[in-house]
This record gives C-alpha cells, structure tokens and sequence, in this order.
C-alpha cells in the first residue's frame, strides 16, 4: 500500500524546494520512503555505512546523505549532501507530513455500533474512529480505543483500556490489557533552545498469531515500519521502539527493551529485563539471557548473555 493512510501528505514539493541550497532539481517529491522502499519520485536517507547494500540498489530520485556517502547511490539518485541527515530528514518529513510530530487526539472516535461491525464483540465504552476495519469473531474489550483507519484481522482478542493507532493487525492477534500499539516513537533533534521534534508516518504491523503481553508500549516506525512476525509472542511490559522488526516464533520475555531501527531474526528468545540497542541485526534462532546488554550484531545459532552480552561459554567463563 504505497499511501499513508494515517496522515495526509501536503506534497508533492519540487526538490529544490526542499533543499534550494543543494539542489537545482525541478523534479516532483511525491513521498518520503526507506532506500529499500523508494521509488523515482520519492525522496530517502543514507547516514550510515550500515545500510550500504540498501544505498547502493536504491530506487530513490533523490537522498538526503553525507558528502563521504554519496559515491555508494545510483547514478539515477541525486544525493542531498547535508551536515546532519536525520535533521534535515525531519524538516523535510515535517513539510509533508506537519500533523506527524506528535500523537494528536482522534476527533473522529466515537462509541462502538455493532450494527457497523457484524460478527464483532464489544465490551463497554469501546472508541472507534473513522475507517476502522475489524474482523469477524473478534472482540475488543471496555474502554478501549482504535483510532482511524486501524485494520484488525478476524479471530483477535483485545484486551481493556487498550490505545491502538497507525496499525494492521492480523489475523488470531491477542492484545493483553493496557498495550499502547502504534504511537509516536521518542525520534527528536536535540537543540539548545527548543528540540525539534522527528515526525513518524510509519505504521505497525503485527502478523497473524501475534500475542501481546499486558502493558505493551510499540512504537509506529518513523519512515519505515515496525513489525512483529507471524507468531511471536511478547510477555507484558516489552518496549519496541520505531522501526523495530522482529521475526516469526519469537519469544520475548517481561521488559525487555529494543531500541529504534534493530532487527531480528526467526525463532529468537530473549530473556526478561534484556535489553537491545539500535541499529543491530539479530540472526536467527538466537537465545540472549535474561539481563543482558546486546551492544553488537549477533549471528545466527548463538546463544549470548551479560553485559555487554558475549557467546554463553565465554560469559561462564569469566563468572568462575
């Protein structure tokens, strides 16, 4: 689905709007997208070595980047040379997108009609907005809330006094009580007098035979999306922040924390109180114990614990 749904872009905006210190370009911005996501008419960013293989095939008309960054992009892709990219990324997102900045009351909502949503199960003083979509067989329980445009699949149960915003959800989805799905993540540009805030037009999306623990907090993705694969449970308290993507058949257990834009493999399990930091690539079938600090990529089949987490044989060892 190439457009957003959940907040009303004010383009198209000829690049040398954008940027008329950087570039001559008449061409038409249409969108804002990831480098894998991008195409001729969309705008992207590559700040990091990192994310050189996306940079190299990207489809992008133009990227916001780094003067030492520029010689990885296609021919076919201007490059943006700028000092800082996520701040100029976010100026530019905040022209698009103005109402993306923070998480603005649904004035649409209202009180749940069964007659709109057959087949649906409603507890008491349930908030829709406009657009919503609910599977058969579902049931969303009292005092919670789904703001516009929310897609949820047949076979779920939503739990009470649940927020969810800027999300599809599967099919056979589980929602514990309390989890907030789909609200701004913390994405802002510390400045002395006033910080300026990141907008987030990503969304969540949460696979078919997702379980969500109680207390939940999972950020919507600021550019791309944060995701949750078929299968993967969450116990209560886990925090996801923007962009975060986990695999299928995961197991994550009470208050770990991921930090922004990190992603993992199948079959992971991270014990409770873990925590991840951003930016990382988890491989598949790796286990990390509980309390570790994951501070580096992990490959696939490891089992790691500690701080900063390291392979199991090596953390026993130094414990003797």
């Amino acid at each position: 689905m190439s457009k957003n749904i959940f907040f009303k872009s004010k383009g198209p905006f000829k690049l040398n709007i954008l940027f008329p210190n950087q570039s001559n370009s008449k061409i038409n911005i249409k969108n804002i997208k990831t480098l894998d996501k991008a195409e001729k008419s969309d705008l992207t960013f590559f700040e990091s070595l990192n994310y050189k293989y996306l940079a190299e095939k990207t489809k992008a008309g133009a990227c916001i980047t780094k003067e030492n960054l520029k010689k990885y992009l296609p021919q076919s892709c201007e490059a943006i040379c700028v000092k800082s990219v996520l701040f100029e990324l976010a100026k530019a997102t905040s022209k698009f997108y103005p109402n993306a900045d923070l998480d603005y009351p649904d004035i649409s909502l209202e009180i749940a009609k069964k007659s709109k949503f057959p087949g649906v199960k409603f507890g008491n003083n349930v908030l829709v907005g406009k657009n919503v979509k609910i599977g058969k067989s579902s049931i969303i329980g009292s005092n919670t809330i789904l703001e516009h445009d929310v897609l949820i699949g047949k076979d779920c149960t939503i739990g009470s006094q649940i927020m969810i915003k800027n999300s599809f959800i599967g099919n056979n989805v589980v929602i514990q009580d309390g989890a907030k799905i789909g609200l701004k993540g913390f994405g802002f540009i510390p400045l002395k007098d006033k910080n300026f805030r990141i907008p987030h037009i990503g969304k969540v999306i949460l696979e078919d035979n997702v379980e969500i623990g109680a207390s939940c907090t999972i950020d919507r993705g600021s550019i791309g999306d944060t995701v949750i694969g078929a299968n993967t449970f969450l116990d209560n308290q886990v925090h996801m922040a923007h962009n975060v993507k986990i695999g299928r058949n995961c197991m994550i257990a009470g208050q770990v924390g991921f930090a922004g834009s990190s992603t993992l493999g199948n079959n992971v399990s991270i014990g409770g109180q873990a925590g991840v930091s951003g930016h990382l690539k988890i491989g598949n079938n790796v286990k990390i114990g509980g309390g570790s600090g994951v501070v580096k990529d992990i490959p696939d089949d490891t089992i790691v614990m500690g701080y900063p987490a390291v392979p199991l044989k090596e953390f026993l060892k130094k414990s003797k």
